[in-house]
């Protein structure tokens, strides 16, 4: 038993043998988290606390819960594939799928991933003669999944103005239409979920009975909604109580944007009498100086649980900054930098440019391009989020459920056979008048329009007849060719990697079904007979339909179905895969739970990182410390920090002032490697840039333009110079023109932005003369 444990340090063995109360694990940066998670499993199974299906860990990738059945593998003799690991998306699907009655769904439910459902919402706005430009597509979704993530349905959400009220009628709505559809978003996964555990008493007792152990990876990113899941399935304040363990890091919760509630682990400690709290504080990591910065600048944080990361590695190097002239200077800069890691042996994919926002990248993409160093964009769109392979979905979604209305009309005209709109809406009218989906209502469509569609429907219907028996990888096959998408994209000038990427679908197909245990040559439709077996429930005392626990996924679902919510599945999920070679290019966001020697993070200035928008938002600023936080410990050896004096976004120059967050990082640890000019760019600097450092023979760029304009307005105003605005706050003179009455300033003003303001009129403080 001991191998299991002999190489953890103290606080991991602490938390890994932990006793069977819920427990909270502060886990830093770097410190080993998943090998705690999965140790921990492996050790509660190896002692007998628990069989390997009461388990149920949950994670927020696809990626993280294939990593920890991997390593589990590794540890013990057990399979793996029927425990219940996943993400809560992912572990929901096979839940609903088990009990699909209950939950009010078809057998063949199909999973919408964010593109589709934009769609739905289109529709759905189209068709209700709804102005989209009063109630965009995006704010209805974001509404609509917004109100789920707090576990609302339309009837609970309370709309206090005229538009709020149009919203809360348009999520009822969609939500009709998608019941009628047999469809499902990511978001109502877990809602449903939720909702058929919570009137279903002997249901919900049946899981918390066999799920002993639950463990949770990511803590600080779970929402409103996925907390009271995760509390319902431990049985909280109910008699069959399990144990609830949970991993995270408040310091890296930066999904405040997509609903994550940092909240959720001090509510968790108070609501479930949290004993056990253990802090791993030993990063494995990052050198010394890079830590350093991470836990000063996070210091500034409030409500933090908080914890000090700490190494053994040594100082290492220290954390170089770069003041660059401009966007095209820092991107030639980090291209230096780049060129001279390589050629002291650096791995080029070792190597990645970290930025707040993907317009920033462009300017890099093109200096990499230029001086052909091969680089990696990640998080650009996945392969079952590109347009041909969602077609190719389509088509075999319409094999599952041809009641999809989405599939539908993503494809009845492509590759395009005289379907136009006038057809689309008589089809459209007709399915309303008779409450069908726009499949059923084909035959009640007259005249030309009636038999074009009728010829798509006849494909559908012929294609399902002629796969009937096929194994899954025969019919993406034989779809791909019956529906003309091959053809399609042959004759088209930029088709081949199309093409390319719907043969990729045969093997994605072939890959899957031996991976899930279907067996290659079974049959990837549900044929009748099978159906049948499926309709014939296995029920408990209870009257619960119970499981093969040691199944792969439940057995009413078909290879096809498995295949179509794998494909959804993975195309929500937000981690990419490292490319080989070549240098990695990622937002902050995206770089959250990876790890690089050498890390760039660009375009440090106020406005940009951090973020404008934050200093509107309770909050705000703190969530931005915390994914600088993220940022800086994705770096092992060398962290490199630039942010350039102008900068073209959105086609305008912006003059900027050094991010604020440099005031908060350990001078000690910091080397400078441009001239010191820094004061009047700093926000928080109440000094005039003229009392602090003599500008003449300063290699920077500005600072010689200052040099030359040091004498303009009659009012003696300067460039660099610091003012206070009674509307404005504090700003920064980055220009003026004129003089006498017609003089004029151009001013930065931080979060209120550029402002050219007349000096005659405008009542201008000085700061610090």
């Amino acid at each position: 038993m001991h191998n299991l444990l002999h190489n953890l340090n103290p606080e991991q063995l602490a938390a890994v043998t932990l006793p069977a109360q819920s427990a909270l694990i502060l886990a830093g940066a770097g410190s080993g988290k998943t090998r705690v998670l999965t140790t921990r499993i492996a050790w509660l199974i190896q002692t007998g606390q628990v069989s390997p299906a009461g388990v149920l860990a949950v994670t927020f990738t696809n990626k993280a819960a294939k990593e920890m059945m991997t390593r589990l593998s590794a540890m013990l003799p057990i399979n793996t594939r029927g425990m219940w690991i996943g993400t809560f998306h992912g572990l929901c699907n096979r839940l609903l799928r088990t009990h699909y009655r209950d939950a009010a769904l078809p057998q063949t439910f199909q999973i919408l991933d964010s593109q589709d459902q934009l769609s739905v919402v289109k529709r759905l706005l189209k068709a209700n003669n709804i102005d989209d430009e009063k109630y965009p597509p995006k704010t209805v979704v974001y509404f609509i999944n917004n109100a789920k993530d707090q576990g609302l349905r339309a009837d609970k959400v309370e709309a206090y103005d005229p538009i709020e009220r149009k919203m809360v009628e348009l999520y009822q709505l969609y939500d009709d239409q998608c019941q009628r559809e047999g469809v499902v978003d990511f978001a109502e996964l877990l809602l449903r979920t939720f909702e058929l555990l919570s009137r279903n008493q002997p249901l919900r007792e049946h899981y918390q009975q066999r799920f002993k152990h639950i463990l949770v990876d990511e803590f600080q990113d779970t929402n409103n909604l996925q907390y009271n899941w995760l509390k319902l399935m431990a049985g909280h304040g109910e008699r069959h109580g399990g144990v609830l363990f949970a991993v995270g890091d408040d310091d890296q919760s930066i999904y405040a944007f997509r609903g994550a509630n940092v909240g959720n682990m001090s509510a968790f400690e108070r609501e479930f009498q949290v004993q056990n709290l253990i802090k791993l504080e030993q990063n494995y990591r990052s050198h010394g100086h890079i830590l350093d910065c991470a836990n000063q600048l996070i210091a500034n944080n409030s409500k933090r649980l908080g914890k000090n990361l700490r190494t053994d590695a040594g100082h290492g190097e220290p954390v170089r900054i770069y003041e660059a002239s401009s966007d095209l200077a820092e991107a030639q800069w980090i291209i230096e930098e780049s060129k001279s890691l390589i050629a002291e042996g650096a791995s080029r994919s070792e190597i990645a440019v970290l930025y707040r926002s993907n317009a920033q990248s462009r300017v890099i993409e093109h200096a990499l391009f230029s001086a052909g160093i091969p680089y990696h964009v990640y998080g650009g769109l996945r392969y079952f989020q590109r347009a041909e392979v969602k077609h190719a979905i389509a088509y075999l979604q319409l094999m599952d459920n041809p009641h999809n209305d989405s599939a539908f009309l993503r494809v009845v005209n492509f590759p395009t056979r005289g379907i136009g709109l006038r057809s689309i809406e008589a089809l459209q009218a007709a399915a309303d008048q008779y409450g069908i989906s726009l499949y059923a209502a084909v035959p009640y469509v007259a005249g030309k329009a009636g038999s074009s569609l009728g010829n798509f429907v006849k494909l559908v219907e012929g294609a399902r007849f002629e796969t009937q028996q096929m194994p899954l990888p025969e019919l993406v096959r034989v779809v791909l060719e019956a529906s003309g998408l091959l053809t399609h994209y042959q004759t088209e000038k930029e088709g081949a990697d199309r093409i390319e990427n719907l043969e990729q679908m045969v093997s994605a197909a072939s890959q899957f079904v031996s991976e899930e245990g279907f067996g290659q040559a079974a049959p990837a439709h549900l044929g009748p007979q099978a159906q049948a077996q499926a309709g014939a429930a296995i029920v408990n005392e209870d009257g619960i339909e119970i499981i093969d626990a040691d199944a792969a996924l439940p057995t009413v679902m078909s290879p096809l179905s498995a295949f179509l919510s794998h494909a959804s599945l993975e195309a929500g999920d937000n981690q990419a895969t490292v490319g080989q070679e070549a240098v990695q290019m990622m937002t902050v966001h995206s770089a959250k739970g990876l790890e690089f020697n050498n890390v760039f993070i660009t375009g440090l200035e106020e406005g940009l990182f951090p973020h404008e928008s934050s200093s509107r938002e309770e909050g705000g600023v703190e969530e931005e410390r915390r994914l600088m936080y993220v940022a800086i410990t994705r770096a092992r050896q060398r962290l490199y920090m630039c942010f350039a004096q102008t900068r073209m976004l959105h086609g305008q120059t912006r003059y900027n002032m050094k991010s604020r967050f440099f005031d908060e990082l350990p001078e000690e640890s910091l080397k400078w490697l441009s001239p010191k000019v820094q004061s009047h760019w700093s926000a928080t600097s109440r000094k005039s840039a003229w009392d602090e450092a003599p500008l003449v023979g300063s290699d920077n760029a500005i600072a010689q333009k200052l040099a030359q304009k040091s004498v303009s307005t009659g009012a003696g105003w300067r460039i660099g110079e610091s003012v206070a605005h009674g509307k404005f706050g504090e700003g920064v003179i980055v220009n003026l023109e004129g003089s006498g009455s017609n003089a004029r300033a151009q001013i930065n003003f931080g979060s209120h932005g550029m402002k050219v303001l007349d000096l005659s009129i405008a009542k201008l403080d000085r700061l610090g003369r």
